[in-house]
């Protein structure tokens, strides 16, 4: 087997620019374990990984390996792994929606139709001629309701059947033309297999069009919390590798509407009471150490198991200066009030210096009040000389400020800045990499 992933990664780097900045950020795994390729989420660091199987790609035509790991992104780029899909909707349903919604953006009203393989969902194709192109996967599940699809969700649609004529059961993954095997579950009992030719409906078994040639397996099968952390952890590297296409040399074969979504998808406002939750969260889940004492689920007795440490600290620093508002402060505690069942905050304020006769540990069940208790000016490297000096004591830093001082030297743990519209529009300083959140 002499295929290498990351040579297709390379050739990514001279023509699409935003998917090779985009990679960068997506674990990679080989494995025969999947018959084609697909994304989902890794529980155990909470990130997207795409699995391939490297025997699929060496069968593709270079320019098909390219379309086919610019699809595996764009699901990425869409959220239609971590995001469940919408209420009452079967999982083969909402396969084929969204690739009729991605594949209509890569092939660009047929412009490049040789990047995907024979088979796959295409609007204007197949038993798909009539529907248009450039809708979101949300719409192609109403025409699919409206071509009488069931698109309910039930245990019998979760699996195609197996046809009379062997069609491949499943998602379609092995089958472009619809031939392959099949297991069939119709009536809960009972197995076959066959093999043929027959063309199915749009059922995900290939044939006319209406074949997925990815895997989607995976796909809402893990925690809320891994999904929630990898979710906003792709928010931020499609940002990243959208402002660097921008500034660079573009967002190469993303057509106009395929950069208008991709845009409009960056500018989404992000609710910051949800990155809080998630910032608190992801301090949980991030002391995983193998241990022997656990078993390992997957590979009993080969691997250790997981000890995942459920408790956490942050560091919670507040700007005492006037220009953060009571309102502000208001907001932000009711907040914290909801999230000390997750973690435990020390609460600390800070002007030109730390209040260290009033800092005070926020455990949980505690109801707490906002209050201000200093009145001086503003120096960041205050607190964080705190937070660094405390040597392994907080798994995180939140700052509550205005902005308005100059940026403070390197933090030994994940910090993360909270401010006003107002004051996030003109910053005294560019925290990035670190994450600013506007607080409404």
């Amino acid at each position: 087997m002499n295929f290498d992933l990351n040579q297709e990664i390379v050739k990514l780097l001279q023509d699409e620019p935003f998917f090779a900045a985009l990679s960068r950020r997506i674990d990679k795994r080989a494995s025969t374990s999947v018959p084609t390729a697909g994304v989902r989420v890794n529980p155990d660091t909470c990130s997207y990984e795409m699995v391939y199987n490297p025997e699929f790609f060496e069968g593709l035509t270079e320019r098909c390996r390219k379309g086919v790991l610019i699809h595996e992104f764009y699901h990425l780029v869409f959220d239609h792994v971590s995001s469940r899909r919408p209420d009452g909707v079967n999982h083969m349903a909402w396969n084929i929606a969204t690739d009729l919604a991605i594949n209509s953006l890569i092939t660009d009203r047929g412009q490049h139709r040789d990047w995907l393989p024979e088979g796959a969902c295409m609007p204007g194709e197949g038993q798909f001629t009539e529907y248009p192109h450039y809708l979101s996967a949300e719409k192609y599940l109403e025409l699919l309701k409206k071509d009488g699809e069931n698109t309910e969700d039930s245990d019998k649609g979760e699996k195609g059947e197996q046809g009379e004529k062997g069609e491949q059961g499943e998602s379609g993954e092995k089958g472009e033309s619809g031939a392959g095997e099949g297991e069939g579950d119709e009536e809960g009992d009972g197995e076959g297999e066959g093999e043929g030719s027959g063309s199915s409906d749009k059922d995900g078994s290939g044939g006319g069009g209406g074949g997925n040639f990815d895997d989607h397996s995976g796909w809402d099968e893990q925690g809320s919390t891994a999904n929630e952390i990898a979710k906003e952890r792709m928010k931020e590297a499609v940002k990243q590798a959208a402002h660097e296409a921008a500034s660079g040399r573009g967002f190469g074969s993303a057509g106009s509407e395929a950069k208008k979504l991709i845009m409009d998808a960056i500018k989404t406002k992000i609710d910051w009471r949800k990155v809080l939750r998630f910032f608190c969260k992801a301090t949980v889940l991030a002391d995983r150490r193998s241990t022997v004492k656990r078993l390992n689920k997957r590979f009993p007795y080969i691997h250790a198991g997981k000890k995942v440490r459920r408790e956490s600290k942050i560091a919670v620093c507040i700007d005492q200066s006037g220009s953060v508002s009571d309102a502000m402060l208001v907001a932000f505690y009711a907040e914290l009030n909801k999230l000390c069942d997750i973690v435990e905050f020390d609460i600390i304020p800070f002007d030109s210096r730390v209040g260290e006769k009033h800092i005070y540990t926020w455990k949980k069940g505690q109801k707490r009040a906002w209050e201000r208790v200093m009145h001086g000016g503003t120096c960041f490297d205050a607190p964080t000389k705190f937070v660094n000096e405390a040597r392994g004591k907080y798994d995180g830093m939140i700052v509550l400020t205005d902005m308005m001082a100059p940026k403070p030297k390197h933090c030994r743990v994940k910090r993360i800045w909270m401010t006003t519209e107002a004051y996030a529009s003109r910053p005294y300083f560019n925290p990035a990499p670190e994450k600013l959140v506007v607080v409404d």
